[in-house]
């Protein structure tokens, strides 16, 4: 290959790859939602996630072993990583699971999407970083979103209602990973490595599912149902390891702006699955809430600032040249 073409054939080997990455996040934690519907039913909310991040810590570990990583922290720093544990790793995913107990995976996929707006706002008033007008706007057609997916059990409102439940659960959820996500940031800031990090914190996430488990007086009892322990070794291996890897890959190469459009796409996944395997049936409601969701994430999301200077760099040699 010419020397002058060595550039352009490493960009495109980059591109590839940060696709591949992409392409390997959003298909995992868009299928993750599917997925836990097999994990409902024999075995308890929390001794079924207890199993899932006992495995995935496992192999954290022994993937940190073997690259022989320093997985020593002061103890000011296990704090923060076990309260990271029980807020992403454990609470998180305990109201997910009791969300999907009444609603489809499409419906709680799409809700959680406001996490994302749970982010900016607690950006703001945790680490004081200014919020542009646009977010806002595409803050409150996010909710605007979510009042029409959910218009029809909001219309005849009633408080033992099935659906308003599992909405307030998953919002709850989508809370508590957001809270993590402010501990994670300050985690980053000091530095702390995020595989080693994430390798304690679930170790620690299984430590609280354990008490809480325990507390609840329930059994540790075990399905032996294929789709039970297909889907719990999905969970584990893709949806808590491979995909974070993936993830945290995209991060590093592309940035949190960009990488953080996974969001946004995962719910699409979630929807096609729960439309073709659960029988999720489309309505005026779910066209109209769904792509008010999308986008008002896609405005949050989109980098304004960065756009207007790559427009007045393309346009500046155009005017020298005049």
């Amino acid at each position: 290959m010419p020397p002058s073409l060595l550039p352009v054939a490493r960009t495109m080997q980059s591109t590839m790859k940060n696709m591949l990455l992409y392409l390997i996040t959003v298909l995992i934690w868009g299928s993750t939602w599917f997925a836990i519907e097999f994990q409902l039913g024999e075995v308890a909310i929390e001794v079924s996630l207890l199993y899932r991040f006992a495995i995935a810590a496992g192999l954290m570990w022994l993937f940190c072993w073997w690259r022989k990583l320093n997985m020593h922290f002061t103890l000011r720093q296990h704090g923060f990583i076990l309260l990271l544990a029980s807020l992403n790793f454990a609470l998180n995913f305990l109201f997910i699971y009791q969300a999907q107990q009444y609603l489809t995976s499409a419906m709680t996929a799409i809700a959680f999407t406001t996490m994302l707006l749970m982010n900016i706002i607690n950006t703001r008033l945790f680490f004081g970083k200014p919020v542009a007008k646009r977010i806002y706007f595409g803050a409150l057609l996010g909710i605007a979103g979510i009042v029409v997916l959910f218009w029809p059990d909001l219309d005849g409102i009633d408080l033992t209602n099935a659906s308003l439940l599992g909405l307030l659960l998953i919002l709850s959820g989508a809370l508590s990973a957001s809270f993590g996500n402010m501990v994670s940031v300050r985690n980053s800031r000091e530095n702390m490595p995020i595989m080693q990090v994430n390798a304690w914190g679930m170790l620690y996430g299984s430590l609280v599912l354990l008490v809480t488990a325990l507390f609840k007086g329930h059994s540790f009892n075990f399905s032996t149902e294929p789709a039970y322990i297909a889907s719990l070794l999905y969970l584990a291996v893709f949806g808590s390891v491979v995909a974070f890897a993936s993830y945290f890959a995209l991060l590093k190469q592309i940035g949190p702006e960009k990488a953080s459009y996974t969001i946004v796409l995962f719910p699409l996944v979630a929807v096609v699955l729960s439309t073709l395997f659960e029988g999720f049936h489309w309505t005026g409601y779910t066209f109209s809430g769904f792509a008010l969701v999308l986008l008002g994430n896609a405005i949050v999301l989109t980098p304004v600032a960065r756009i207007k200077a790559l427009l007045l760099a393309r346009r500046q040699p155009q005017a020298v040249g005049q």
